[in-house]
């Protein structure tokens, strides 16, 4: 077990910490099994075996499911035992995290006092070595307060202990996409998406990976552009359809369709303008209206796009309206005989 007495106060990273709180995976109940080459998404097209990406293969197959069977499950007195425990640290770990940047707080002292609770999920895992929980949780500390490597050390052994949980996957995904590994973090995403297949802010993830690196997986000779593309909107929409309130998300799902190798002009602008109506008049409205009017100058028409850029009337936005005009009459200019 990794011990961390060497940890130095200074090598607290503070940052913002509105919101942060402990996530204790459930202890008792069971965790939801995914079957290995389900969909990420029901509405995913099949692809055939010989085609399939291996990426789409769930990660450490073998190394997980051995350390699950090895692990003799803990007696229920024992895991109410730990449970509490673990509570308790969770209780002074959100308070110490709420006070991070706090005004007149002394940050010394708050920083001295997350030693300490390191130094007790140290000692927590000693006595319940076999406790994915609180390796889960321990983990996620770790990654808040800068701690990167470390937190991954402790979420590979939850990963080991119990391979299905989402949070896992999806946090070691995290942490190999930072560390320039877009391929092998493809995996753990895809797996969290599995897992936890209503969870909107996974399918997003999975989709801002395979767009970012889209090259790398090109590449890595495992994914075809087709499947890319298609993976890619399917994470997008999947989101958006499972967060409908969340504007951002569904403005990247319309955004998608300017990054398909074939595009598909007409399904973009019904995407656009099923936005439009989503958000309120103004700024918002108007950066939609400049979208789908993009859209109308790539499918060559330019009358309706001249119209709708009539109606963006957004100062902050006159720049890129302009730039859509100039690309407007450059564009009817070249279809003129």
């Amino acid at each position: 077990m990794l011990l961390l007495r060497s940890l130095l106060l200074g090598c607290l990273v503070l940052g913002p910490t509105a919101g942060l709180h402990a996530e204790v995976p459930p202890a008792l109940a069971p965790p939801p099994s995914a079957a290995p080459g389900a969909s990420a998404h029901p509405d995913l097209p099949a692809v055939p075996p010989r085609s399939a990406p291996p990426a789409l293969v769930p990660p450490a197959a073998a190394a997980t499911s051995a350390g699950s069977s090895d692990t003799a499950p803990l007696p229920a007195d024992v895991i109410e035992k730990a449970t509490a425990r673990l509570n308790e640290l969770v209780v002074r770990q959100d308070s110490l995290l709420a006070a991070l940047g706090q005004e007149g707080a002394d940050q010394d002292n708050i920083k001295r006092d997350i030693q300490t609770l390191l130094f007790d999920y140290d000692a927590f895992l000693r006595v319940y070595p076999t406790f994915a929980p609180g390796y889960v949780t321990y983990g996620l500390l770790l990654g808040k307060v800068g701690m990167r490597r470390q937190s991954a050390v402790m979420l590979l052994k939850a990963n080991q202990l119990d391979p299905n949980l989402p949070i896992v996957k999806n946090q070691l995904g995290n942490y190999l996409a930072e560390e320039g590994e877009p391929v092998e973090a493809a995996n753990y995403f895809i797996a969290a998406t599995r897992l936890a297949p209503d969870e909107s802010l996974y399918h997003y993830q999975l989709g801002t990976l395979l767009t970012a690196a889209r090259d790398d997986f090109l590449k890595s000779g495992q994914w075809t552009r087709q499947q890319l593309d298609e993976a890619v909107q399917t994470a997008f929409k999947r989101a958006a359809e499972l967060a409908p309130d969340n504007i951002p998300y569904a403005y990247r799902y319309a955004e998608s369709f300017y990054d398909l190798a074939e595009p598909k002009w007409a399904a973009a602008l019904e995407v656009w303008g099923e936005l439009e109506g989503r958000v309120s008049p103004g700024l918002e409205k108007d950066t939609i209206r400049l979208q789908a009017a993009n859209v109308l100058i790539k499918q060559k028409r330019f009358d309706h796009a001249r119209l709708l850029l009539s109606t963006v009337t957004t100062g902050s936005l006159f720049q890129q309206k302009q730039k859509l005009l100039d690309q407007l009459e450059a564009s009817a200019d070249n279809e003129r005989p």
